[in-house]
């Protein structure tokens, strides 16, 4: 009998771990819709998912953090490592988000929205974000930096990555209020005037 790979039983850890982990968030935020953030402990998530607390604190050091993890990250950065070399950084970028899209079912966009409106909602999730956006910056510095053949610390690189992360947000934050609004479409439009120059 044909024993595994090792990289076949590495695959097979991360895809459980992966699994575990969007099991834990998805109990998360259907516990904090249900009776509210605040309200909803640690202990009850992980009774819900079906793990132990320790479990828990393995995925996710805080209960914020379950939060504010986006499964969807290391995807579009895969995706935009794979783009064309010929096309620009924003235009990576759009051909990015659209294959990443493109390949959420509409459960999966559902929960993007959820998740973004209850950071939206708290106090102290929109506190952690300000973490998360410094986070990003310095990883979508990198990415450009890579595509630009410049560090990723190079004061235009960073300039740059900002204006893509505020891009992002700006177009974000409106459609988070409104369950029905396209999300790919919003972020695509604000793209594309971060392409144009942003001409006013």
């Amino acid at each position: 009998m044909k024993q595994p790979s090792a990289a076949n039983s590495a695959g097979l850890r991360e895809r459980k771990k992966a699994k575990t982990r969007a099991a834990i968030q998805e109990h998360a935020l259907r516990l904090f819709g249900a009776q509210g953030y605040a309200a909803t402990s640690v202990e009850q998530i992980a009774a819900a998912a079906e793990v132990s607390p320790s479990t828990f604190f393995r995925y996710f050091p805080t209960k914020e953090d379950v939060v504010l993890y986006d499964a969807l990250d290391p995807v579009l950065l895969a995706s935009f490592r794979a783009q064309p070399p010929d096309l620009t950084p924003v235009q990576a970028m759009r051909a990015s988000f659209r294959a990443t899209f493109a390949a959420l079912s509409p459960a999966d966009l559902a929960q993007q929205q959820k998740r973004a409106a209850l950071v939206m909602s708290e106090p102290a999730l929109r506190m952690r974000m300000l973490d998360e956006i410094l986070n990003s910056l310095e990883m979508l510095g990198g990415l450009i930096g890579e595509r630009v053949g410049r560090p990723g610390d190079d004061f235009a690189v960073r300039v740059f990555a900002g204006a893509v992360v505020g891009a992002v947000l700006a177009a974000w934050l409106p459609a988070f209020e409104r369950p029905s609004a396209d999300l790919l479409v919003a972020v695509d439009t604000a793209l594309a005037e971060l392409e144009a120059g942003l001409p006013l």
